[in-house]
């Protein structure tokens, strides 16, 4: 009141018009010599929620619209500042205490804070508080479809008690009303989140109205440290237990091998290392296994390509659409299946196969608490392994969470895990950079294997840092209760693992893989045979790229490799290789030796290694990926959204990186 009070002298000071503002119940200010002879006239303004009454003077009649509309606009803005302050305050920010002190004078001191929750006439409630509060300093105002209460309050359990019977005597329905001492301001966003959860718990558990507060005020009085939500959770396993004992029988030898599992998957100092381990497992049998079905396919396709050849070369097609059809389409089509087809077909059943075995669910036990300190749900855990088969298939798995923000988090950060289709160019990159030497063989595979899962687990903290990031920006809010059962172990069922992963995952994916690789087909061939002065387009791209390039220690023929394969990261290595040859199609080395030796005599450094590896995990999704993000959110922003995070992240990571090493080395 002091603060309108204050407001509204401006005001008359500036006008200089008499006048008085009043409510219903009461007068809020008038002009020292507001005294009306001729009688007075009077306008009503409706300012949220809230009816407040000017009156002038009859002579003065004709400026009152002007003056109504004047003061309606002031208090409209005094109300969102302070409305505004408060939501900083809740978030965290830091707010000047003269600010605080001149608008809330109770933040400087302890006061209390009132949280509502009703079932029905929201509007009708928040009346009622609003009334019952429109006397005095206090605020009251509207938080997440609840109502919240700031100020003094003398003893908050009456006036928790005194709002409860007045609305339901005039309403009815279920209130339920959480409330609590503050110290200082700077606790009011933890006090909130506390009593936000209290109230879910209320809800779900069905208690009684503010009844958690009136045992907790209990346990305070008799310094019990136990909060109500142990208890309740306690007191449900208890009884959850003793129901169990009566009703079901157990082969104890069963249930026992099980636990002595699920000791040593879900441990917090063996859960983790373990699931890392069968990780490189599961990565070293891909990467073994998918070398020779990617050969057969590659020298199958090889010798179609000569037969096409044959064919268009006796046509009447000109040579330069068959260039287009054979160098541009089919090229390109044929790397993206022989490369990418194998992988999958290896990685998805072994995945599906975890998941049918049950443990899944056990990697999202151990990753639940890192997602729930980034506000995000732990169940991001499961489509974040998804999307090491492939980042569509991850994005179509966030489905399984039923929170709209927190699978929108999970969306925008699932191509942060590295897919099949980056796999051979970090293993490329790290057996001829970072290994040192060619080795082959079982430690070669195990060195690219251990490499790739160091990538992977970068890979996890960039998801936790950027979902960290998105919950306290674009997609504020708290976590949601994940409660997750831990299935029994069981058999698998091979063929349905098969059967399901193969077309469910593998050639679904592989199917929107090759729609979008096709017309790619056709821009590459572009990029390579159109010549811009005695160049082609690709290296007249490459060298206007050249001085960006170099900053984050990459060179152009690199970005527009990855600019070129945004369709399919498959096709990322080619592309450079093709690039530095000066050749007008994609080539494939069959010696590491020799690609090396290409690499290097085009300035390839171990510097070049570490940063292609950091843009590889780190850029724009794949085209597949991109149409998916589309489909599943139904949104162009948040698939831009989705192409610009990780790129920025690793433009800065790859700048960073590289002038640390020019400073140091």
């Amino acid at each position: 009141m002091k603060m309108l009070f204050k407001l509204m002298k401006e005001i008359e000071e500036t006008s200089k018009i008499p006048f008085k503002l009043k409510k219903l119940v009461g007068d809020i200010y008038a002009s020292p010599n507001f005294c009306p002879k001729d009688g007075l006239v009077q306008a009503t303004l409706k300012i949220a929620n809230e009816d407040f009454i000017v009156e002038v003077a009859k002579e003065d009649e004709r400026v009152l619209p002007l003056l109504s509309s004047y003061i309606k606009t002031n208090i409209k803005k005094l109300n969102d500042r302070k409305y505004n302050i408060i939501l900083e305050v809740i978030d965290g920010k830091n707010i000047e205490e003269d600010e605080l002190s001149k608008v809330y004078p109770f933040l400087m001191k302890e006061f209390q804070m009132l949280y509502i929750y009703t079932e029905k006439s929201f509007e009708e409630v928040f009346s009622i508080v609003q009334n019952g509060y429109s006397q005095d300093e206090n605020v009251v105002m509207e938080y997440e479809g609840k109502i919240l209460v700031l100020g003094i309050l003398d003893d908050i359990y009456d006036h928790a008690e005194s709002l409860f019977e007045t609305i339901t005597s005039d309403i009815g329905g279920k209130i339920i009303i959480s409330y609590c001492n503050i110290d200082r301001y700077s606790d009011l966003g933890d006090a909130l989140k506390s009593s936000i959860k209290k109230i879910d718990l209320v809800k779900k558990f069905n208690i009684d109205n503010y009844s958690m507060d009136k045992v907790n005020k209990i346990r305070e009085e008799v310094s019990v440290e136990k909060s109500i939500e142990d208890e309740i959770v306690e007191t449900l396993v208890k009884n959850a237990e003793m129901v169990a004992k009566d009703v079901v029988k157990e082969r104890d030898r069963y249930n026992e091998f099980h636990k002595k599992i699920d000791k040593l998957l879900v441990s917090k100092i063996t859960g983790i290392p373990i699931m890392i381990v069968l990780l490189l497992i599961v990565l070293w049998i891909t990467i073994t296994l998918a070398n020779y079905p990617s050969e057969l396919l590659s020298n199958m396709f090889g010798n179609i390509e000569v037969w096409l050849r044959g064919i268009l070369a006796n046509s009447f097609i000109p040579s330069w659409i068959s260039s287009v059809l054979i160098d541009g389409i089919y090229v390109t089509l044929a790397w993206v299946i022989s490369v990418m087809l194998p992988p999958m077909a290896i990685f998805f059943p072994m995945f599906t196969l975890l998941e049918d075995l049950g443990y899944l669910p056990r990697i999202a036990f151990n990753l639940d608490k890192c997602f729930k300190k980034c506000c995000s749900c732990g169940k991001q855990a499961l489509t974040m392994c998804m999307g090491l088969g492939c980042n569509a298939a991850g994005v179509i798995g966030c489905r399984i969470i039923n929170s709209p923000r927190e699978r929108l988090i999970a969306i925008l950060t699932n191509v942060f895990m590295p897919c099949n289709g980056r796999f051979p160019t970090l293993i490329t990159v790290a057996s001829l950079f970072i290994e040192g030497a060619v080795v082959g063989g079982f430690t070669g595979s195990l060195v690219s294997a251990l490499a790739v899962t160091a990538v992977i687990i970068v890979g996890v903290f960039m998801t936790l840092i950027t979902s960290k990031i998105l919950s306290k920006t674009v997609l504020k809010g708290v976590p949601s209760n994940f409660i997750l059962e831990l299935p029994p172990y069981r058999k698998p069922q091979i063929g349905k693992v098969l059967v399901r992963s193969l077309l469910d995952r593998t050639l679904y994916v592989l199917g929107r893989a090759v729609a979008v690789a096709a017309p790619a087909g056709i821009v590459i061939w572009i990029f390579a045979n159109v010549p811009v002065g005695e160049v082609s387009l690709l290296t007249y791209c490459a060298d206007l790229l050249q001085p960006f390039a170099n900053a984050i220690g990459l060179d152009g023929y690199i970005l527009m490799a990855f600019i070129l394969g945004l369709p399919a990261n498959e096709i990322v290595m080619p592309i450079i290789i093709m690039s530095y040859m000066r050749a007008t199609t994609m080539l494939e080395f069959d010696s590491m030796i020799a690609l090396k030796q290409l690499l290097v005599a085009n300035g390839w450094t171990l510097l070049t290694a570490i940063n292609m590896m950091i843009i590889c995990l780190m850029h724009y999704p794949c085209g597949t990926t991109l149409w998916t993000i589309k489909k599943e959110t139904k949104s162009w922003k948040w698939t831009i959204l989705s192409f610009l995070i990780p790129t920025i992240a690793g433009i800065v990571v790859c700048f960073i990186t590289t002038q640390l090493w020019r400073l140091i080395v």
